[in-house]
């Protein structure tokens, strides 16, 4: 299986809109970090979709090693 890039060895914190959609980078190649711009094309990534139920500060994962994806699970501390 391929190993992901890892964009950065912290969370990204991300304003996220209740009822809106959002596609997280999880191949760590986008240039829009933590969210996809289409730079997984032709890899074994897809973006992972994420529905936001509120309005809120998430932090998304940076590392592209969370178990919790696509949110942050502080597995960038072991990194």
């Amino acid at each position: 299986m391929a190993q992901a890039d890892i964009a950065q060895k912290a969370p990204f914190p991300l304003e996220v809109e209740a009822g809106k959609t959002y596609f997280w980078c999880a191949c760590g190649k986008s240039a829009n970090q933590p969210l996809c711009d289409g730079s997984h094309q032709g890899s074994d990534f897809l973006p992972m979709k994420y529905e936001a139920k509120q309005s809120t500060k998430l932090y998304f994962c940076g590392c592209k090693q969370t178990q919790g994806a696509p949110l942050c699970d502080g597995s960038h501390s072991d990194l």
